[in-house]
């Protein structure tokens, strides 16, 4: 009697816990959506979730719509479809882990009474998505809320033609230490947009001069890719873009280097505090803030390196030989005014050390065009602040930049 009296109390206690447990879970889940909607919120979304609930370690939300707060009239993104946070994790500061967030492709409807369209994105993947705790992220917490993403093909029509569309995207980012920690010391990041292509036959439509330069250049269909790598070193603010490029295929491609220092979490949390709090001040008092942010920022950030690339493969010569029959001459005429503009016009700026960069290389690019670069390599960091002040003296100020203009120079091994 005893053992069957103990084993039913054993029983009604195992289903009361159950029978507490899961309201629990119910709640654990939508608290985690809160916190999710509260995090975007911080940066700029304005996220409104459907019914939430709770399976096991995953979480299900039953739609939503997705806005931008700075664009508070547009219609926002909706999406039907269940939402899934697989393993979601609650840290001890009330900070949230989610191992993969599975969604549904994107079907939206582009409203415009000229020309209606419509915005297709298929397979959709983000993986290691993190929360963080506490009324509003920081700039440090904020970095960390993505591992990875992916997604592709992008697919947009207008009047049910194709006017763009994108093979994959996919970002990475990678953490030291690991994600989520308070303690972040830096972090890798790359972009990837693959496959891109853009229909621009209907510019013409509303610009017919534009329409006309476009048809005559062969570029009424363009197509490429874009790449970025970056790393960002927390301590001193360090950031590395050691490859941004837009590349379209046959016509040439623009590539942007840098490396910069004083972009530290305190000098982004002052810029991300100073966009966030104009809504309760005058224009006047906006202008006279950013003025002193600007200045403050300026004496944080200082340059090492900076360089921005034009590698040619067909386009620059498109471009002469069509302003060369707008003007009624052959390419060799046209490159030939071309080459006495160039001085004439720097002549207004008075500043004879940039002629004397400037000038050469534009006219070896114009005779073969390959590649054009214009980069800056101060003999040591200089802070934004020192640069401006050098500005009063622009001879002074190429020097201090170490500006240097080059023409068909092969890049370095490794560069775009």
């Amino acid at each position: 009697m005893k053992f069957t009296t103990t084993t039913r109390l054993a029983l009604l206690a195992t289903v009361a816990s159950a029978v507490l447990i899961q309201p629990a879970m119910a709640l654990d889940a939508q608290k985690f959506v809160d916190r999710l909607v509260a995090a975007y919120g911080a940066v700029g979304y304005d996220i409104k979730p459907g019914a939430v609930s709770a399976d096991g370690e995953n979480v299900i939300v039953k739609g939503v719509k997705i806005g931008l707060k700075a664009d508070a009239a547009a219609e926002p993104l909706s999406l039907d479809q269940d939402i899934t946070f697989t393993n979601v994790a609650e840290g001890t500061d009330g900070s949230y882990t989610a191992e993969s967030v599975t969604m549904p492709d994107v079907e939206y409807d582009i409203v415009d009474a000229k020309t209606p369209g419509h915005l297709s994105l298929k397979n959709i993947e983000l993986d290691s998505l993190y929360v963080p705790g506490g009324d509003k992220p920081s700039f440090v917490n904020s970095l960390q809320m993505i591992g990875s993403l992916g997604a592709g093909p992008l697919v947009v029509t207008r009047a049910g033609a194709e006017v763009l569309s994108i093979d994959t995207i996919s970002a990475s980012n990678a953490f030291d230490p690991a994600q989520g920690s308070p303690d972040l010391a830096s972090v890798a990041s790359t972009f990837d947009l693959n496959g891109f292509k853009a229909d621009l036959s209907t510019v013409g439509e509303e610009d017919p001069s534009a329409g006309a330069i476009i048809t005559e250049l062969g570029l009424t269909k363009v197509s490429g890719d874009i790449d970025e790598s970056m790393t960002w070193d927390m301590a001193d603010g360090h950031v590395v873009i050691d490859n941004f490029t837009i590349s379209l295929n046959e016509k040439g491609a623009v590539s942007f280097l840098a490396d910069l220092t004083g972009f530290t979490p305190a000098v982004m949390d002052k810029l991300s505090a100073a966009s966030a709090d104009t809504a309760a001040k005058t224009p006047e008092q906006v202008q006279q803030a950013n003025g002193m942010l600007a200045m403050e920022v300026m004496s944080a950030v200082s340059i090492t390196s900076a360089s921005l690339r034009y590698d040619d493969a067909s386009l620059a010569n498109s471009l002469i030989d069509f302003f060369a029959k707008q003007q009624g001459t052959d390419h060799a005429g046209f490159v030939t005014g071309l080459k006495a503009m160039v001085p004439a016009m720097l002549a207004g700026v008075g500043i004879p050390a940039l002629d004397a960069l400037v000038v050469p290389a534009v006219n070896t690019f114009l005779d073969d065009p390959q590649s054009l670069e214009v980069a800056v390599a101060p003999a040591s960091p200089t802070n934004l602040m020192v640069l401006m002040g050098a500005a009063a003296n622009p001879a002074a100020l190429i020097q201090t930049l170490g500006l240097t203009v080059t023409a068909n120079v092969a890049a370095p091994e490794g560069d775009e």
